[in-house]
């Protein structure tokens, strides 16, 4: 009986046990996954990582304030809307029922412990934990990729190696492993190669592993072995004009690459050391700044490296330089032939050939094959030394119209002059097509502007309904005109008006038509789309979606209303306007308030509709944004470390800020703080005894003293309001050398800004004196320049009068179309001078660039614009 009842009372144990195991598996305790599930994630420096925290509970809809804080326990936020993505930031996953972790980059500052945290039905805190470790990656120290020994010489092939842990190293020449034995030693500095041969030449790869981590890197080092140089051979005789200067060029193959040195092989004089000689050592370029007869000889030059020397010899053989002295200018009809013709002379007689303004080929000889209108004829005098270059041109076009020049050359010395062929034409409108229609709108003047480029110039009348607007007296059509330009100034009583106008232009070679086009202006529709970019507790900035524009009736200006949410009335709303092209941002809103917004575009007409509401609120105040530093850091190396900038000065430097946004609270100060120290192994190491903190009252700037010369030090701001301090920025600074410092006055002396005078003066003194020096002696420099300008001859002035220079052209009437330059026509013959120069090569700008077009009103009449305006509007 005893048994039966302890058998009984052991199942009612087991029964009681499985029924609150079943219990407790219904009643599953919640909890936060951390994936991937190890506890520790190890990854190196530089290469990204994903964490994500996914709850474990019953129901997720309980689940609220899921987030990740780093390992200052700071929560890690979002990536912000239309910016680039930062170092770390979340990122809600699986339809918002996980939240992940992102590092772009790991650095070796964010190794720690990352927190994820959210509430459970409110009341319960769900916390879990992962260690992030890094790891330094294979670097590279001291391994040049080109390496270039000495033949003959024992060379160590430099490859150094830093890792964490410490990598071993091994070396592969073309894909087989070298072992240390015979003329190979591999070392810890790299692999050292006894009595280098150009058998030793090629690739050799430096391979480092890192048996903990797997990690493996190969590093390919290209050996060039240094060789004997070899001097290309010199011409054996070569031509220099007496009077001028001479340059050659010598050139020379060798490892390491050589110097040069020229030699006077008559006299076995160093060409560096001899009046009005120059050698650069670098490049092997002689140069004679004047040429004479005694510098009739045998020149070598001689190339040498660490690897031996070669020479090479030519003869310096020293020519009259050509003069072109007939260039005319000639005057033709289109579709006829242009015959242009130029004289020059020389010993020996020149060669004369053509080239059109704008291009680089020169026309050769005979009929041309990119033109079979144009040929080149050329007659060469040799007793006389004269040469004529005819230019041939049938058919001629207008596009021919332009600038040529003459070039003559003969082995002394090349002469330039530039002719003109005008080619005269029938009136067209090519420049008129592209311009938009003219607006205005309440029956305000407008002015349509007309123009046609013609040769020679053309008459204008205008035709509204094919009649001559002369003929129909209409009180609201009136022309006026001013030189080669035609205005119709319009006033539209009535919607007749608003229809086309034709522009006539007629000369003796013929006649064109161009329709102008007046419409009735409006005010734009409805501005499609505004969204909010950047929102701080006081401020929020605006992206905004422009309304379709009519071609040539540009917007002027963007204008926004806001209110309250809880306001209805938009009586009440502040407004602002902005330009177009002005960033869109709406200051002084009260945080942790939610507003309505609408926006409108204006054009010259108006105000368009309200448009695109917008409903947003302002986030709490917080703590000021991180300040901008307004120092430029320098190029440096290492991606990851922070900003070097550098100081002018070597014990001081004058910090400078932008102030931040201050998020709803104003910045009552910053503070600083400045440590000296250094990098070892790619760690910043700061001497702490000798930082210094300061706080700042509301400046931004601020003077670092007593600093060290050639230093770096490593500066920290954050600004601060009544929430607390911003995150801070970081920059590198280096102080300049020793011998920078300003002498510190103990006792009476010169100041600092006297010595500065002193300098300033000193160096203004010398430039003037070799200017004066420049012009006596050459005729060069400024004196000489103003001396030439001063100084003019009649047939100067007479030349800038055929030119229309100064005040001998009369300014071109205003308007407010981009019409072409004035027609000048140039004299019968150019001046006798030869040009010093070439005539430029680049093509000639376009003289009527099409551009947007917009229309301005002055208070009496609608203009039509289009880019950059000749002139001012014209008046009614």
């Amino acid at each position: 009986m005893y048994r039966l009842f302890s058998l009984h009372h052991r199942l009612q144990i087991i029964v009681s046990i499985c029924s609150r195991a079943a219990l407790s598996q219904r009643q599953k305790q919640p909890s936060l996954q951390i994936l991937p599930a190890s506890s520790v994630q190890r990854k190196p420096v530089g290469h990204s990582l994903l964490l994500t925290c996914r709850p474990d509970v019953p129901d997720t809809n309980l689940i609220s304030d899921l987030r990740w804080n780093d390992n200052r326990n700071m929560t890690i936020l979002p990536k912000p809307a239309g910016q680039t993505s930062p170092m770390i930031y979340t990122e809600s996953i699986a339809g918002g029922t996980a939240l992940a972790l992102i590092f772009n980059s790991l650095q070796e500052s964010m190794a720690g412990t990352y927190f994820c945290a959210a509430s459970y039905s409110v009341t319960e805190k769900l916390n879990a934990a992962v260690v992030v470790e890094t790891y330094v990656a294979i670097t590279w120290k001291d391994a040049p990729t080109d390496q270039r020994p000495l033949l003959g010489t024992d060379y160590i092939v430099r490859c150094e190696v830093t890792a964490n842990p410490p990598a071993t190293v091994d070396w592969l020449r073309n894909g087989d492993q070298i072992k240390s034995s015979g003329r190979y030693v591999i070392e810890n500095r790299g692999l050292l190669i006894k009595n280098i041969t150009e058998a030793d030449d090629g690739v050799y790869t430096c391979r480092a592993a890192v048996m903990s981590t797997g990690e493996l890197k190969n590093r390919e080092i290209r050996v060039e072995v240094q060789i004997m140089p070899e001097v290309q051979r010199l011409p054996q005789v070569m031509d220099a004009v007496e009077g001028q200067s001479f340059s050659v060029m010598c050139y020379a193959t060798g490892k390491p690459v050589p110097e040069f040195q020229w030699i006077k092989k008559g006299t076995q004089q160093n060409a560096a050391d001899l009046d009005r000689f120059t050698v650069n050592p670098i490049t092997g370029q002689l140069d004679i700044s004047v040429v004479k007869q005694e510098d009739h000889d045998n020149y070598a030059c001689i190339a040498r490296n660490p690897a031996g020397h070669s020479e090479s010899v030519m003869k310096l053989n020293v020519l009259i330089r050509p003069k072109i002295i007939e260039f005319i200018n000639i005057t033709v009809a289109e579709d006829l032939e242009a015959v242009f013709v130029c004289k020059a002379f020389g010993r020996p007689a020149p060669e004369i050939t053509f080239r059109r303004y704008g291009t680089v080929e020169e026309y050769s000889v005979g009929l041309q094959v990119s033109d079979d209108r144009i040929i080149l004829e050329q007659s060469t005098d040799d007793e006389k030394g004269e040469t004529v270059g005819t230019l041939r041109i049938s058919k001629l076009a207008t596009t021919d119209d332009g600038l040529y020049e003459c070039i003559a050359r003969n082995r002394g010395d090349v002469a330039f002059k530039v002719g003109h062929i005008t080619v005269e034409y029938r009136p067209i409108f090519d420049h008129m097509k592209a311009l938009p229609p003219v607006y205005t709108w309440e029956e305000r003047p407008a002015n349509l502007s007309c123009f046609a480029q013609a040769i020679p110039n053309a008459t204008i009348e205008w035709r509204f309904n094919e009649r001559r607007v002369e003929d129909l007296y209409d009180q609201n059509l009136r022309i006026e005109t001013e030189g080669l330009r035609s205005d119709l100034i319009i006033t539209p009583r009535d919607r007749r008006y608003y229809t086309s106008y034709k522009c006539v232009a007629k000369n003796r070679l013929g006649s064109a038509e161009h329709l102008m086009e007046l419409r009735e202006a409006r005010i734009p529709e409805l501005v499609p789309q505004a969204k909010p970019r950047i929102v701080s507790a006081t401020s929020i900035t605006f992206d905004i979606m422009a309304p379709p524009v009519e071609p040539g009736l540009p917007l002027t200006a963007f204008s926004v209303q806001w209110k309250e949410q809880f306001q209805s009335d938009w009586n009440f709303a502040a407004n602002r306007t902005w330009s177009p092209d002005s960033p869109y941002i709406v200051e002084g809103l009260r945080p942790q308030t939610a507003y309505s917004f609408r926006f409108a575009a204006r054009n010259v007409v108006g105000l368009g509709q309200w448009g695109a509401y917008v409903d947003q609120s302002t986030p709490r105040r917080s703590e000021p944004e991180t300040p901008r530093i307004l120092h430029t850091p320098i190029q440096d190396e290492e991606e990851d470390s922070d900003p070097i900038v550098t100081s002018p000065y070597a014990d001081h430097f004058d910090m400078r800020w932008s102030i931040p946004v201050d998020n709803g609270e104003p910045i009552d100060m910053y503070r600083i703080k400045y440590c000296p120290g250094t990098k070892v192994n790619g760690y910043w190491t700061e001497m702490e005894e000798h930082c210094i903190e300061q706080d700042i009252a509301r400046m931004t700037n601020y003077e670092m003293r007593n600093l060290q010369a050639d230093t770096y030090y490593r500066i920290e701001l954050m600004a601060h309001n009544a929430i607390g301090f911003s995150k801070p920025a970081h920059v590198l600074m280096k102080t300049a050398r020793g011998i920078d410092v300003v002498l510190r006055v103990d006792s009476p002396t010169l100041s600092s800004a006297a010595v500065i005078g002193i300098v300033i003066g000193s160096v203004l003194l010398l430039l003037i004196i070799a200017d004066l020096l420049c012009c006596a002696f050459g005729n060069l420099g400024i004196m000489a320049t103003l001396c030439r300008k001063t100084k003019r001859s009649p047939s100067d002035l007479d030349d800038e009068a055929k030119l229309g220079s100064g005040s001998l052209i009369k300014e071109r009437p205003p308007s407010p179309l981009p019409l072409p330059p004035p027609i000048v026509k140039l004299g019968a013959t150019t001046p006798l001078e030869d040009e010093k120069q070439p005539l430029n090569t680049q093509p000639p700008a376009p003289p009527l660039p099409k551009v947007n077009s917009s229309v301005e009103f002055d208070g009496r009449v609608v203009h039509s614009r289009s880019g950059e305006i000749i002139g001012k509007n014209s008046a009614v």
